[in-house]
């Protein structure tokens, strides 16, 4: 039984190769792109001005983002970031927005037993990796305030995907590329920017480093290391095992032989697809989902035959377990599900980089 394609899903595909790498498509949107950079602006300047206040924490906040629309590899980075904050002697905590959640105003914990459609996938997948204190909610502030109150050990913040959230006030920034890099140059919707790249000269929301992840064959990007902002590269592979809901693991060349089913929620299922055939996965059928997919479109993912053995991604598998646990509740059959982790191999020098970065703040004497 196949899985439904979205036409939206289809017409957001069309977008993104244009937004990509230019096309008509480009040119008809163009000029809604210089409304969104007055936007844009209007927004900057209210900071800048006092019209609008960001609200400081008690302890460093970091934030990652990207200024690119569409997932750039913003969720592996905090999670590297904590095992490296830690690692230094930091007891970290994780806010972030929780997109597609329900009750978005509320200011919600996230556990690995939360979840997804309370939490968010990525948060939940940040609490199961990390077990560092991770917080949701529609203001980051008031969720970073709700995650110092519940855990006052905390003494260092990670902001997922906050760039464009100036509410929290930052001390440190990290803007994500992956091997797209800016692409066709162009703002929203025109283009993937979010902002304006490079940003402008001695602009307060400059990023302070930039973090440029890549496949391993995929060459570097040099066009990054402008506007001033300090550059540093990151390999992107996949794990060479799966994992199944009960805990079971299994090594990815193993699955070579049996016809996989792959499925992919995230901004571009392709990628996840290659790696996987990369790796000498045989693909029987390919499942592209929209990112941050419904629980209606992964829930026909558990409709395939009962046989079959679908691998995901990581933050597939956080819905599409809750979804099967469910199914199991009442006794009704569903494919395996497995998933398979992305390893991220981060520069030293990117970390050095950071911890000198913290050891500068003078809000924060070390």
């Amino acid at each position: 039984m196949p899985v439904p394609a979205s036409q939206s899903h289809g017409w957001h595909t069309k977008w993104r190769n244009s937004a990509e790498r230019g096309g008509w498509l480009s040119w008809v949107l163009w000029p809604f792109s210089l409304i969104y950079r007055l936007l844009v602006a209007g927004r900057h300047w209210g900071y800048r001005l006092g019209w609008l206040a960001a609200e400081p924490m008690p302890v460093p906040v970091i934030v990652v983002g990207n200024v690119v629309a569409g997932g750039a590899g913003k969720t592996p980075t905090t999670i590297e970031l904590v095992r490296h904050l830690r690692l230094k002697g930091w007891h970290p905590g994780v806010v972030s927005r929780g997109y597609g959640r329900h009750e978005l105003e509320a200011n919600l914990p996230v556990t690995p037993e939360s979840d997804p459609a309370q939490c968010g996938d990525e948060p939940l997948l940040i609490a199961t990796r990390t077990a560092a204190p991770v917080f949701v909610g529609a203001e980051r502030p008031a969720a970073a305030r709700a995650l110092l109150a519940a855990h006052p050990g905390v003494n260092i913040i990670v902001c997922d995907d906050g760039l464009q959230h100036y509410a929290l006030h930052r001390d440190v920034s990290i803007v994500v590329f992956d091997d797209r890099g800016i692409g066709n140059g162009m703002l929203l919707p025109a283009g993937l920017l979010r902002e304006p790249w490079p940003p402008a000269s001695r602009s307060p929301y400059a990023p302070d480093l930039a973090l440029v992840q890549r496949r391993d064959a995929m060459p570097g990007i040099d066009i990054l290391a402008i506007g001033g902002i300090a550059a540093y590269q990151a390999s992107r592979t996949l794990s060479n095992v799966a994992i199944s809901a009960n805990g079971t693991v299994q090594a990815l060349a193993s699955m070579t032989s049996q016809d996989i089913i792959a499925v992919a929620g995230i901004a571009r299922p392709e990628v996840f697809f290659d790696m996987l055939e990369g790796a000498g996965v045989h693909i029987k059928q390919r499942h592209p989902l929209p990112d941050h997919a419904s629980a209606s479109e992964y829930a026909a993912v558990l409709e395939l035959p009962a046989e079959s053995h679908v691998l995901c991604t990581e933050k597939d598998a956080v819905k599409l377990n809750a979804l099967a646990r469910a199914r199991d509740l009442k006794g009704a059959a569903h494919p395996t599900i497995w998933s398979v982790g992305l390893q991220l191999s981060i520069a030293p020098d990117f970390f050095e980089a950071l911890d000198d970065k913290l050891r500068s703040l003078t809000r924060f004497p070390q």
